[in-house]
């Protein structure tokens, strides 16, 4: 497979992904906002959600301060932001346009009309009517471009380039969330032993959002069977290996796909992301915990943008000759 075709697949898939995390911290966000609670947490709440994206700098060059609407804004519609909801879904079409002819039929009508749907929502004022209600369009957007890739595509080099590509943005994108997220938290109660006096209901709250946020929170009740705890949440998201959206899942994903599309020069490539995938898949929450949540996520995120770098120099740019 050409590189620059490998290049395309590899990111329309990422566009993709990246718009629904996009929507699914949004969605929580809005939800979360319309509790009871005083205006200087609210905004530390959407505040940690620019944060996540790295997209502070650039939304107070364009707005000022921090608000709720114009947080919305920035993420969803904004042109000019790269990482907006708009611009994703606009780039995931135009690397879709791009190799037409190794998508499906299916798959490529599925991008295009997303794209022109996308557009008819916005002019409507679809978003501003109801958050919520077009969050959850994007999210069902994106489960149709990956069921329809899953169930109709060979699954051959370009298959596996689409698969290395979600999994790689949906791991950064869980790791961002859980760092943010832990950090906002009270420190008594985003460590382990909370203390008593902590308010249970804004602690459940918190948790619960988390969860929410990656359709966690039925599997953490079906998998703990008890209240939520930051411990619990923190071993579900990192390491539990049948969680679809947890930190070893998507490092597990990469993997499989990777050595799948090995060629001779991806061994070093791959020894990198098999190291990872054996580090999650032995470690243990009390030991992260006790070495310090931040510092453990800080180090993942640094490594699996390291490793999406060794991607791109082993399969998706010229190989010098």
């Amino acid at each position: 497979m050409l590189s620059r075709t490998a290049d395309h697949l590899f990111w329309m898939a990422r566009y993709t992904e990246r718009a629904e995390n996009t929507a699914r911290m949004l969605d929580v966000h809005y939800q979360t906002s319309l509790l009871p609670q005083p205006d200087a947490v609210a905004r530390q709440g959407w505040e940690g959600l620019l944060r996540i994206s790295e997209l502070m700098p650039a939304y107070q060059y364009q707005y000022g301060e921090v608000s709720a609407r114009d947080v919305l804004q920035f993420m969803v519609r904004d042109e000019y932001n790269p990482s907006s909801i708009y611009s994703c879904l606009r780039a995931a079409r135009e690397n879709a346009r791009a190799v037409r002819g190794v998508l499906t039929t299916e798959l490529w009508e599925a991008h295009n009309q997303t794209w022109l749907e996308l557009q008819r929502l916005l002019k409507a004022g679809e978003f501003e009517r109801d958050p919520a209600r077009f969050f959850e369009w994007v999210k069902f957007r994106s489960h149709v471009s990956r069921g329809v890739a899953y169930g109709t595509m060979l699954q051959d080099e370009a298959f596996h380039f689409l698969r290395m590509g979600t999994f790689l943005e949906r791991a950064d994108n869980t790791a961002r969330m859980l760092d943010v997220k832990f950090h906002a938290a009270p420190a008594e109660a985003a460590t382990p032993g909370a203390a008593a006096g902590t308010d249970a209901t804004l602690d459940f709250y918190h948790w619960s959002s988390i969860l929410r946020s990656v359709s966690a929170f039925e599997i953490y009740r079906k998998v703990y069977r008890s209240v939520i705890t930051p411990e619990r949440v923190a071993e579900l998201l990192i390491l539990r290996p049948d969680m679809p959206r947890s930190l070893s899942a998507c490092v597990e994903e990469v993997v499989r796909n990777l050595e799948a599309v090995r060629n001779a020069q991806s061994a070093e490539t791959e020894r990198h992301a098999g190291r990872l995938r054996a580090e999650l898949r032995f470690a243990r929450i009390d030991e992260i915990l006790a070495n310090g949540l931040h510092a453990f996520l800080t180090q993942f995120l640094e490594r699996i943008n390291a490793l999406g770098t060794r991607i791109s120099q082993t399969f998706l740019l010229p190989v010098p000759a």
